[in-house]
């Protein structure tokens, strides 16, 4: 059976802060992409009060398998108190594209 790939999406508060979790992250080999998309403004209630913050999006790449290891991960990585992480299933797409993911973390082997 081929090992399902998802798309995870999470917000943190800035660019260094998007950077670091995302070179974590694939340093890991717990995603094997991270986009990191600028020039978001999340509007949401916490504290009791409406909030609207710049934030950058985090755009992960990675497969089912290694889903609780990287939801544990951003966990302790992220400086938010409540971490966004929001699966969403890989139904299609090109097939090579979807291999990489899959390799990307992947057990290592020996050599590479």
């Amino acid at each position: 059976m081929t090992e399902q790939v998802i798309v995870g999406l999470s917000s943190c508060p800035d660019e260094a802060t998007g950077k670091r979790i995302a070179e974590a992250l694939v340093s890991e080999r717990l995603a094997t992409c991270v986009n990191r998309v600028a020039g978001v403004t999340s509007t949401y209630f916490w504290d009791g009060r409406l909030q609207d913050d710049a934030e950058i999006l985090l755009i992960i790449k990675t497969t089912a398998a290694r889903l609780a290891e990287l939801e544990a991960r951003l966990r302790v990585l992220h400086p938010y108190e409540l971490p966004e992480l929001i699966v969403l299933p890989v139904t299609g797409g090109n097939e090579r594209y979807l291999q990489w993911v899959r390799s990307g973390v992947g057990e290592q082997t020996e050599g590479g």
